[in-house]
This record gives C-alpha cells, sequence and structure tokens, in this order.
C-alpha cells in the first residue's frame, strides 16, 4: 500500500520561476494568517543541479520577492561596471558600437554576473525557510 502526500500546491520544477512562485504564494498565506501547504519537485539530484548558466541579473523581482535580500545573503556579488557591445564581421573582425547606438534594454547598469545555479539554490534556501517542502531527486 502506498502513502501519499496531500499538499495545497504543487511546482514542479525549482528552477528560478518555480521556487520564486512558491515563495511568493507562502508569503502571501503568512500576511493573510492563512495556512498553506507547498511543495516544489525537483528532478534534479540538488536544487540548482539543472541550472548552468551565468546571467546578468536585473534585480527587480528580487527587490519586490525579498527587499531584504543584500542582508540575507543572496549571491548577487558583482556588479556590471561596464558595457561593451560589438557588432561581429567575421570570424576575426569586430566593431565596437558607441553606447548611444546600443539599446536602452542592453544596458546594464545597477544589474549584476550571477552564476545562476547558485541564485537557485539560495532561493530553495528562502523557500525552505519559509515553510516550503521541496523535493529533488
Amino acid at each position: 500500500m502506498r502513502e501519499s502526500m496531500e499538499f495545497d500546491v504543487v511546482i514542479v520544477g525549482a528552477g528560478p520561476a518555480g521556487l520564486s512562485a512558491a515563495c511568493r504564494l507562502m508569503q502571501q498565506a503568512k500576511s493573510a494568517e492563512q495556512e498553506l501547504t507547498v511543495c516544489v519537485v525537483e528532478k534534479g539530484s540538488e536544487v540548482g543541479a539543472h541550472i548552468l548558466s551565468g546571467a546578468v541579473m536585473e534585480t527587480r523581482a528580487l527587490d519586490e520577492l525579498f527587499p531584504d535580500w543584500k542582508e540575507n545573503g543572496a549571491p548577487l556579488k558583482t556588479p556590471v561596471i561596464e558595457d561593451q557591445v560589438f557588432l561581429l564581421k567575421n570570424e576575426t573582425g569586430a566593431i565596437k558600437l558607441p553606447n548611444a547606438f546600443v539599446p536602452k534594454t542592453m544596458h546594464n547598469d545597477g544589474n549584476y554576473v550571477v552564476s545562476l545555479a547558485n541564485v537557485t539554490r539560495w532561493l530553495g534556501e528562502q523557500a525552505e525557510q519559509l515553510g516550503v517542502e521541496v523535493f529533488p531527486g
């Protein structure tokens, strides 16, 4: 006979989106003084196991989710200090574009260079602190 576990919300995938959703649900439940059970299932051996890329991260969503992310040790340590955009001509040649011609969306002032795997692991820790049950593997 199999035992079953019941949850109000089950999120599949412990990536940044799934963990952020779980955290926000728990924050909202706590502020409404409602009991909510949330679990996140992850096929990887651990949270962040399938997140392999580096990224340039804008912090607006993180600011909204965890306004105190800096004090809580979020792994955003390397601010972007300069942008350079090049137009590649061929295998050996490129032209640097002046910043005035670079679209605003490609300017990264105020953003951070991150390991997305480390950010995901940190989000997993935050989710667990909020009461989310995370099941990797």
